[in-house]
């Protein structure tokens, strides 16, 4: 019984990082608006999210290394594809209209 109740405590605590998080990203999108480097902040929030998740609510840390590692993967390419796209938002679809 300890155990399920140390399980619901720490996937209350991975929700409430959620919504404290994506609160801050609502936040941020609103008092830097024009800055610069507010895509690579909102990347840095995206894969705190997904690691959250991954860890959390999948429990990849039990999962075969290969589901580890796709996970891993599949958490990295949304953040990394959000940073191209603000960055080189006109070359990608310069590259995707060939």
């Amino acid at each position: 019984m300890d155990s399920k109740n140390n399980h619901f405590s720490r996937l209350t605590v991975a929700w409430l990082a959620l919504v404290a998080l994506t609160l801050a990203s609502l936040g941020l999108s609103e008092w830097f608006r024009e800055v610069r480097w507010l895509p690579l902040l909102v990347a840095v929030i995206i894969w705190l999210k997904g690691v959250v998740v991954a860890r959390c609510f999948i429990e990849s840390a039990v999962a075969h290394p290969f589901i580890a590692r796709v996970l891993k993967v599949f958490i990295a390419v949304s953040p990394l594809a959000l940073i191209a796209t603000a960055f080189f938002g006109g070359t990608l679809a310069r590259w995707a209209t060939l």
